[in-house]
């Protein structure tokens, strides 16, 4: 009964340190959960912003504002394509050297 309990409690030493070193590493607050074999660091808001795994190794997430960031970028990005485009049909843009830039 004594080696397993101080298997535990060396288990407990380890990922405590694994939460130290973390914790050095991202800077900022987070939380880590530890289940077989994985590790899930979950940033301030609770969301889950990386994973570690045995078979894959360290695995990063978008957090729902890195999401939100991005749908954001992509939405005005297609709104100015679609308008280039009605120029072009429209033929508001000169055709330069031949070419026939319409779609």
């Amino acid at each position: 009964m004594g080696k397993v309990s101080q298997e535990m409690a060396d288990m407990k030493e380890i990922r405590e340190a694994d939460e130290r070193w973390l914790r050095l590493l991202f800077w900022e607050p987070y939380e880590a959960k530890f289940q077989s074999g994985a590790v899930h660091v979950y940033d301030g808001n609770g969301d889950e912003v990386l994973t570690y795994t045995a078979g894959v190794g360290w695995h990063e997430k978008e957090s729902k504002a890195e999401i939100q960031v991005h749908g954001d970028l992509k939405a005005a990005c297609y709104d100015a394509f679609r308008a280039a485009r009605q120029e072009i049909n429209a033929g508001a843009v000169e055709m330069q050297g031949g070419f026939d830039a319409r779609v």
